[in-house]
């Protein structure tokens, strides 16, 4: 990442560190130790596990944060626990840590939807600015989730022919057009198109046009 980008991510997650938890996931407790010490340092919240299934058995999708994912345990693997993951709908970034990153792990992490795959032994701030990189990604994440949320929510408060001028007003079209193409008149479409607004919770066009394309 460039710096800007670091500077962003770094701000977003010092903003949800309070709600953000980083997993730790390897079956040597030395390393999660460490690990933990090292997060620790900077003020985040941390979460060690031993293995995939143990991680598995406390965790829900809807905790925000990132993992910290050993490659070779015994039990369930890595990428295997993050197939699972992906089955149950988790979208919480995973930064990969392995002492035997081969090529082909690693285009399997990556393909997974790894956020990233580091080696053992990791520098100490590369880690770090890994982990926050990842936070703000998960902020982001369920940030988008959110907005999507509220707007199929307000989406479903407006009427039927409310939905038809606003589709037609995010198109660009006039009052006079849309009166036209609808067969109502200018006075109505204005009073529909007032209440559709104050449903949507734009006060202007361009607000509503946000909505829509944020939504897409």
């Amino acid at each position: 990442m460039n710096t800007q980008m670091n500077t962003q991510a770094n701000a977003i997650s010092r903003r949800n560190a309070s709600e953000q938890t980083v997993f730790i996931v390897d079956d040597e407790g030395a390393l999660r130790d460490s690990l933990r010490w090292l997060l620790e340092s900077i003020q985040l919240r941390i979460e060690t596990f031993e293995s995939a299934e143990a991680f598995l058995a406390s965790y829900t999708p809807n905790r925000p944060g990132c993992l910290v994912l050993d490659v070779r345990m015994p039990g369930m693997s890595g990428p295997e626990l993050m197939d699972q993951l992906n089955r149950i709908g988790g979208t919480i970034p995973i930064i990969f840590l392995s002492a035997h990153g081969d090529v082909p792990l690693t285009v399997r992490a990556m393909k997974g939807g790894a956020f990233d795959f580091l080696q053992k032994p990791y520098n100490n701030q590369e880690f770090l600015d890994r982990v926050r990189q990842a936070l703000a990604l998960d902020a982001c994440i369920r940030d988008r989730c959110k907005q999507q949320v509220d707007y199929s929510i307000k989406l479903a408060s407006l009427t039927t022919r409310e939905r038809q001028i606003m589709d037609k007003v995010v198109e660009g079209q006039s009052n006079k057009i849309i009166a036209r193409e609808l067969d109502i008149s200018y006075k109505t479409v204005e009073a529909h198109r007032s209440r559709l607004m104050k449903k949507m919770g734009a006060n202007s066009i361009a607000e509503l046009l946000q909505q829509v394309l944020t939504k897409n």
